[in-house]
């Protein structure tokens, strides 16, 4: 084979490799997606979780996480990079793909570049729901007690 047809037959392989990629289902690899309801400009209101779990709200980069008899909200993206971090169910954790940072169901950061825990948005309770505040995200660092509080018992 001539390096034209090489390259051509290349080009080929390297084209369906990436089909056959793309057909894979991303909801096998993806969290369960919620949709919430908006309140207003800033707030969104989402069903109280069920059970022990984590959804995304992929409209807003909304995280919720229920764990231990607590729901949190946290943003999508990683304090290091702003990279979306990923659900672990079989270690019970989140990491960051790009420089694998780990953090706890609660957001608290656990190991890795980021120098503090997920941001997290101010909730409330509201009947059956968690009211997320979209404009009021914190920080650990900055807003350390707020940020500790940031959560619902349900």
């Amino acid at each position: 084979m001539d390096r034209r047809g090489f390259l051509r037959a290349a080009a080929f392989l390297s084209a369906g490799a990436g089909v056959a990629l793309a057909a894979v289902p991303s909801a096998a690899l993806a969290l369960p997606v919620v949709t919430g309801v908006r309140l207003s400009p800033e707030e969104k209101s989402y069903p109280i979780p069920a059970a022990d779990g984590v959804q995304i709200d992929k409209e807003l980069d909304v995280i919720l996480a229920r764990t231990q008899g607590k729901v949190f909200a946290f943003s999508l993206a990683c304090p290091h990079q702003n990279t979306a971090i990923k659900w672990e169910a079989g270690n019970h954790r989140f990491q960051c793909p790009k420089h694998h940072t780990i953090y706890t169901p609660e957001g608290a950061f656990v190991e890795g570049r980021a120098t503090r825990g997920l941001d997290r948005f101010v909730v409330r309770k509201d009947g059956n729901s968690i009211v997320v505040n979209l404009d009021s995200l914190l920080q650990e660092d900055e807003d350390g007690e707020k940020w500790k509080t940031a959560f619902m018992v349900i």
